[in-house]
């Protein structure tokens, strides 16, 4: 299997990640590394939390109003 390849999809396996430039307000960036530490964990991986629950949040609820 090449380094571009997709692992096989196991079960409890994580997906691949894709790695994006993603621009923030530095006052935002700063509010969201308090937060991520707060909550112990890194700022990668808080971001990837708190975009998930929206995510869900959206698919259960639908669109805002």
């Amino acid at each position: 299997m090449s380094a571009r390849e997709p692992k096989p999809e196991r079960a409890g396996e994580e997906e691949e990640r894709k790695p994006f430039l993603l621009r923030l307000p530095t006052s935002l960036l700063a509010d969201l590394r308090r937060w991520s530490d707060e909550e112990l964990r890194s700022l990668n991986g808080h971001l990837e939390y708190v975009l998930r629950e929206a995510v869900r949040r959206h698919k259960r609820e639908g669109p805002p109003k």
